[in-house]
């Protein structure tokens, strides 16, 4: 348009006005109204964009997690041979089933477990030389999501567990396997993946072959962004803290928020004897409230679950994708889970001769596992 069109169209506009403003006003609200019209069209076709490209992410990571699920049941054989069959659960009888205390159980294939490590380390990730300076697992807990239920159950592991730990030297090269707390696993390996794959094969051997889905090793210093992100925690203080936080006084009632959440769930004092068994309990207590707080934050943001992800990579090593996050996050709104669904190891916590050892009790562990991966086979 030309500077002479421009300036006839203002003055045609003027004598409008002059003429007839009532015409004019209307003109100029309907024209308003279009607009508003035409943005709330265009908000709504982005959020259609976002919804449909996160449904792609979805599927993108059910497929991944699917072909990740293509793995034996655990091995329970190891552990004691199956009852006495009689002749019609012979005939019936398949690869894999167990016989105990006269039922017959299943490895439910359509499980996904998920092994967390916290690792003793206060800095972001980064590759270390090959040796033992990894870092360990000062926290390990299995998390099992059960489709046929829809529970969310999570087991926690005894740092100072007795288990078979593979020994690699600084060549990286594999040495030998001996009995030692299963935390020191993590230690050996470059400190990011290799490290953790050591790890979840020591887990997977502990539970007799158990199918691990996913992993995701965390640096303790994660634990502030991981608890805000969900706006804090509330907990009774289990233990008297406060050399490390003056908050955290026995028995007080506290919403953890920032380096109070990190000192309750990494503090201990090593010259206490069971100070591993009392941070394991906080840390159960802890993770019983985080869950609660982490699906109420995401029934209101699904989003929170992405966000969280992305806040902690710089401090995290996982083979659990952002497109698996976002598949798995809005399934586990729906989950139940409760104080009954954190399971922890029997056993006994002994002096070995310089550290702590804790020994399972076999048929307890026995015991879940079947109670946890198994079902009852229909007779």
């Amino acid at each position: 348009m030309t500077k002479k069109e421009k300036r006839d169209l203002r003055i045609n506009q003027e004598k409008e006005y002059l003429l007839d403003p009532e015409y004019v006003a209307a003109k100029k609200k309907k024209r308003k109204k279009k607009l508003a019209f035409t943005i709330v069209i265009e908000l709504i076709a982005v959020a259609a964009l976002i919804v449909s490209a996160f449904q792609i992410v979805r599927a993108v990571g059910k497929k991944s997690l699917t072909s990740k699920a293509e793995e034996a049941a655990p091995d329970l054989n190891l552990v004691r041979a199956s009852e006495t069959l009689t002749e019609e659960e012979e005939t019936k009888w398949q690869e894999g089933w167990v016989k105990y205390n006269g039922s017959i159980y299943a490895y439910n294939e359509d499980i996904r477990t998920f092994l967390f490590m916290g690792i003793d380390k206060k800095s972001d990730v980064k590759e270390v030389e090959e040796g033992t300076k990894g870092g360990q697992a000062d926290a390990l807990f299995l998390a099992v999501m059960n489709p046929h239920d829809k529970t969310l159950k999570i087991v926690g592991i005894n740092r100072n567990t007795m288990a078979d730990v593979d020994i690699y030297n600084d060549s990286g090269a594999y040495v030998t396997t001996q009995k030692a707390q299963i935390t020191v696993q993590h230690g050996f390996g470059n400190g990011v993946e290799e490290s953790c794959e050591y790890q979840k094969k020591a887990v997977s051997r502990l539970f007799y072959g158990l199918p691990i889905h996913g992993y995701a090793a965390i640096n303790m210093s994660a634990i502030p962004t991981i608890n805000d992100a969900v706006g804090g925690v509330d907990v009774t203080v289990l233990d008297d803290l406060t050399k490390y936080d003056s908050s955290l006084k026995k028995d007080a009632k506290v919403h953890l928020m920032g380096e109070a959440a990190f000192w309750y769930v990494k503090a201990r004092d090593v010259n206490v004897f069971g100070s591993a068994d009392m941070r394991l309990a906080r840390q159960k207590q802890y993770l019983n409230a985080y869950v609660q707080a982490a699906r109420s934050a995401a029934k209101k943001d699904i989003t929170v679950a992405l966000d969280l992800y992305q806040a902690v990579v710089p401090q995290m090593v996982t083979d659990i994708s952002a497109d698996e996050v976002a598949y798995l996050a809005p399934i586990l709104v729906d989950y139940s889970f409760d104080e009954n669904s954190f399971y922890m190891m029997q056993g006994e916590t002994v002096m070995g001769d310089e550290f702590e050892e804790f020994y399972p009790d076999e048929d307890a562990l026995y015991e879940m596992i079947l109670n946890i991966f198994y079902e009852p086979v229909e007779q």
